[in-house]
């Protein structure tokens, strides 16, 4: 079964829809769901409807994808020769 633009794939439709799904596994479908976006869609919106769409109490779900409405930082510079090394 196909999905639409904001879920082309269903991931997150038929993860809610899955009994006992774990959030490790909630975040294995985050990833894959965030993947298969199209270019043109902001993420951070279409997170916050997926959250109205599905959002049920108490499932794994809900935790992931309000974590992904989190502003991620940018990465910092780790050490080691290739962070000090002239390119």
């Amino acid at each position: 079964m196909k999905g639409d633009i904001y879920d082309p794939k269903a991931l997150v439709r038929e993860a809610y829809n899955i009994e006992g799904i774990t959030a490790s596994e909630c975040r294995t479908v985050f990833f894959d769901w965030a993947l298969s976006l199209p270019d043109e869609l902001d993420v951070r919106t279409t997170i916050a409807l997926l959250l109205e769409r599905h959002g049920v109490d108490g499932h794994p779900m809900n935790q992931v994808l309000k974590d992904g409405l989190q502003k991620m930082t940018s990465p910092r510079r780790r050490g080691g020769w290739q962070g000090r090394r002239k390119s």
